[in-house]
């Protein structure tokens, strides 16, 4: 077997390898969510699951109302604004560009979370 062929078959091994690896050994903060197309997040208990998102560009998020009162998910600079969400109701933003968004309730703005966009 060439040299070549054998720097190929490591090549391979170790994608492999880094597919499978578990997602604990991520460097992905702890509270933080990545996926390339699609994140689900929840209110509930007057809060938002998880506070913090971590998606890449090009990302649309959905949130799900599952609190038993009616909320918001409106952005701190109005980017983006949800209608009111009752019960089961969703709500989804597709985030283009990298940045740091706050976003909180407006019916309750204690209620706060961000999503960060690489």
């Amino acid at each position: 077997m060439g040299k070549r062929m054998v720097l190929d078959s490591l090549v391979a091994l170790a994608l492999v390898v880094a597919a499978s690896a578990p997602a604990a050994l991520s460097s992905a903060p702890v509270a933080a969510v990545s996926a390339p197309d699609h994140v689900e997040a929840s209110i509930d208990n007057f809060s938002f699951d998880p506070a913090t998102l971590e998606v890449r560009a090009g990302t649309t998020v959905t949130w799900t109302n599952e609190d038993d009162i009616p909320h918001t998910v409106v952005s701190n600079d109005k980017v983006f604004a949800s209608p009111v969400l009752d019960t089961g109701g969703k709500f989804s933003y597709t985030f283009q560009k990298a940045g740091t968004f706050g976003y909180y309730c407006s019916i309750h703005p204690k209620m706060t979370g961000k999503v960060i966009v690489k």
